[in-house]
């Protein structure tokens, strides 16, 4: 099945139906508080994905060996918000439904919320491992509940207290921080506690969202809502080889906004990351 049959992501050019992982876009920016952008994200990631090589030297593993499918990008209406969690929320359940590993490239964070309703489906004790910039737990952002900083406030509502770990949070209202202390498990700043978190979560399925704002700036330009004191491309990275043999059942890449960095180096590093955490799912 693909949705856009003219180019595939370099190394996912397995059939779907042969396929164990599926990469899909979710091209979607309609809630911002920013600066636009991340609906160019998946396509950009595609295209610039021959930039890299498939063969991984950390790893010891090639995306030409593994089962990956690029389904394409959802033709998602950009002025109909529901619509659009519902189209995401109905393909990501038909992956998880075909025994499938999904992971969607956004597009901005609120494209999570549908992906991860569609793996709770099937995996009621589902924990959160959060990458971000930001705590996005308000309870509504300028009088609307849906949007992309209020992402992680409607999944607890889907989880409960204690099963999304946030990391590498820098950036939100004081009273984000103090709901999020409680009712979630908050690293401040960097990416550190991942084993201790993994230790608690044990074999329950996870699902891994990485807002890419998490990167400094300085590394990762290219987003919509930059926020400086972020972490370094080998922090991200070695947080996902600490994932390998874990039971992570989806994932996510969200929030390149490629047209503010011209220098092509934050779609580099998007490509990069999807080649390696790619590779620690498919393990």
């Amino acid at each position: 099945m693909r949705l856009n049959p003219e180019i595939s992501i370099l190394g996912f050019e397995t059939t779907y139906e042969e396929s164990k992982l599926v990469v899909f876009g979710a091209p979607f920016d309609g809630t911002v508080s920013y600066r636009p952008g991340s609906r160019f994200g998946p396509s950009s990631i595609r295209n610039e994905s021959y930039g890299i090589e498939t063969y991984s030297p950390y790893q010891n593993a090639d995306l030409l060996d593994i089962k990956g499918c690029d389904a394409g990008d959802l033709p998602l209406p950009f002025g109909d918000t529901k619509a659009v969690l519902d189209m995401i929320r109905s393909f990501t359940l038909k992956i998880i439904q075909d025994k499938k590993i999904p992971i969607m490239l956004g597009g901005e964070h609120l494209v999570t919320l549908p992906a991860v309703e569609a793996v709770l489906s099937k995996h009621s004790d589902l924990c959160i491992l959060h990458l971000d910039a930001h705590t996005d737990v308000r309870d509504s952002y300028m009088g609307v509940s849906l949007s992309h900083a209020t992402v992680m406030r409607r999944i607890w509502e889907k989880t409960g207290d204690k099963r999304i770990w946030q990391f590498g949070i820098r950036s939100g209202e004081k009273e984000e921080f103090e709901w999020a202390n409680e009712h979630n498990n908050l690293t401040y700043f960097d990416l550190y506690g991942i084993e201790n978190a993994l230790d608690i979560i044990g074999e329950r399925p996870i699902y891994l969202t990485i807002d890419l704002d998490v990167l400094d700036p300085s590394v990762f330009p290219g987003t919509g809502t930059p926020e400086h004191g972020g972490v370094s491309f080998m922090d991200v990275f070695s947080f996902i080889l600490k994932l390998k043999r874990k039971n992570i059942v989806g994932a996510d890449l969200v929030e390149l906004a490629p047209h503010y960095d011209i220098s092509g180096i934050s779609t580099a590093a998007a490509c990069k990351l999807l080649r390696e955490l790619a590779l620690v799912l498919v393990e």
